[in-house]
């Protein structure tokens, strides 16, 4: 079955290249655009709610614009929904560096005591203009060049990546320092490291690298840094053989947690075992 959640069609357009499944709609080739703004809530439908997020410089395919809003598809990991048609731009620059740290402003000038114009989180796309002493000129103000790091050179690391976003509060469907799920923290960490990942928990348990078969025990006895674990509708991420690291409900937070402990407590709370352990092609 199709996952409508990474398919480009509504009920009145369709990408060109699905044409055949659906000929009662208007095929579409899609026009190539990026997010300009610093976080942008992917809705399921116009005004619904919120899916997953899109930062600053992600790129998308735009299917459909009406009524102020365009239906989408993000390049990143395919998934599909609504964004405000003001949150685009068709002729931005190509993105030359990323944010590296856990968030960073832009500055009206190349001095950390001028007016701040924006923060950006962890994974916003930027162009870089020119260098200026420690600043980094953009078309969004300056960023400290300590900030970024080439888009072309990505980090080697899922674990320290995620480890970025300890303290950052839960928020369902969130993809930015300000506010992260579980399956985000996942894809921002698995993302900066060049490896692909789709957006939700069950997509990352279906087909994220090896499955490791899982034996009798409640906690798996081969454990790694950077394994997977998933439990229905939830995912983390194994800093070593013991300690994992989750944005969860019950932190309401990214947080560090003895694996053990999180398999009892989740248990008890009536979520089940274990259900996954996969270890991602880094």
């Amino acid at each position: 079955m199709t996952d409508p959640r990474r398919t480009p069609a509504n009920g009145r357009v369709i990408a060109a290249h699905l044409a055949q499944q659906s000929p009662d709609r208007t095929a579409v080739t899609g026009q190539p655009a990026c997010i300009r703004l610093p976080v942008v809530n992917l809705l399921r439908r116009p005004d619904g709610p919120r899916d997953r997020q899109l930062l600053l410089g992600a790129e998308i395919t735009i299917y459909e614009e009406r009524d102020g809003w365009a239906f989408v598809q993000a390049v990143a990991d395919d998934y599909v929904g609504y964004v405000p048609a003001t949150a685009l731009a068709t002729d931005a620059a190509p993105a030359t560096h990323r944010v590296c740290t856990p968030a960073t402003h832009a500055y009206s000038a190349a001095d950390m005591k001028s007016s701040d114009l924006c923060s950006l989180s962890h994974g916003s796309r930027v162009s870089v203009l020119a260098f200026t002493d420690r600043f980094a000129e953009t078309n969004l103000g300056f960023i400290p060049a300590s900030h970024l790091r080439p888009v072309s050179v990505p980090e080697t690391d899922p674990v320290a990546v995620a480890q970025l976003f300890l303290g950052t509060p839960y928020l369902w469907g969130g993809n930015s320092r300000w506010g992260i799920d579980c399956s985000g923290l996942v894809q921002a960490a698995m993302l900066a490291c060049g490896v692909t990942c789709p957006g939700d928990s069950d997509q990352q348990e279906n087909e994220m690298g090896q499955n490791i078969l899982l034996g009798n025990t409640a906690v798996p006895s081969d454990l790694r840094r950077g394994d997977l674990l998933f439990w229905k509708g939830h995912v983390a991420l194994m800093q070593d053989h013991e300690t994992m690291i989750h944005a969860n409900a019950h932190h309401m937070a990214v947080a560090l947690e003895p694996v053990a402990d999180a398999v009892e407590r989740i248990m008890v709370q009536g979520d089940g075992p274990i259900t996954r352990h996969r270890r991602p092609d880094l």
